[in-house]
């Protein structure tokens, strides 16, 4: 691609990032009456009170709690406008169809954050309260507590775009299904190492929760590499001359 054409794509980018900033806003202002509803929905998986340490805390929190669960809606907006931004890279490459690539991000987003709402992140929390003892009592902040669930669900959502990610870089040729193949033990330490920051805890437990899908995921996307490197491969076979 030419140096217009990447030029003419960030300046693309420009404009969708004000598109995205107003539906976020749009969204957030409709969500905000409905925030201490969502902070229960939230607060289902702790079974313990939270508190707010200072005057502002619980109206700075739902605020946050607003924000988060806007950006969180606004999804399927944000990647569509990142998706039409960046489109015209992928293609000149071979990506002849944007719909698939952009329900596939959407479906992993909401799995991954599904997955850490309904499994990683209630069994870290039960782990982390278990050593509350009768001589010491948890007092959660909500804003820290806000915080504290809406980055992990954020981060589980991004990390199960992994096999897409592989995909795509595979059109652009920038990693191989040789390269992935191997790396895979840096891969699986990679792996580890996040498994062991991004989780609630420190137990083996849990950072296999979070480890065992992520290293599955980077063995679909070493295989969707395989079959984009076929496809190129059969479609850049000369014709017998006749």
């Amino acid at each position: 691609m030419n140096r217009d054409a990447i030029f003419q794509t960030f300046g693309q980018l420009r404009k969708s990032l004000l598109q995205m900033m107003l539906a976020v806003l749009l969204l957030g202002a409709i969500l905000y009456p409905f925030s201490k509803t969502l902070l229960r929905y939230l607060q289902a998986s702790l079974h313990e009170d939270l508190v707010a340490f200072a005057i502002p805390e619980a109206f700075l929190a739902l605020l946050k709690l607003t924000l988060y669960t806007s950006l969180f809606f606004s999804v399927p907006v944000i990647f569509y406008q990142i998706w039409r931004s960046l489109s015209p890279l992928f293609h000149s490459k071979g990506v002849k169809s944007s719909t698939p690539v952009l329900l596939t991000s959407i479906f992993l987003f909401y799995l991954g954050a599904s997955f850490c709402y309904f499994i990683t992140l209630p069994f870290g929390i039960r782990f982390l309260l278990g050593y509350q003892s009768a001589h010491v009592k948890p007092m959660i902040s909500v804003g820290k507590y806000v915080t504290f669930c809406s980055g992990f669900i954020f981060a589980f959502g991004l990390i199960f775009e992994l096999p897409l990610v592989l995909a795509l870089l595979s059109y652009l040729k920038v990693v191989t299904a040789a390269f992935l193949t191997r790396n895979r033990r840096y891969a699986i330490l990679l792996i580890a190492i996040l498994s062991a920051v991004l989780t609630p805890t420190p137990d083996i437990f849990n950072m296999a929760l979070m480890g065992g899908p992520l290293y599955l995921l980077f063995e679909i996307g070493v295989i969707l590499v395989k079959i984009i490197e076929r496809k190129r491969a059969g479609m850049e076979i000369p014709l017998p001359k006749s």
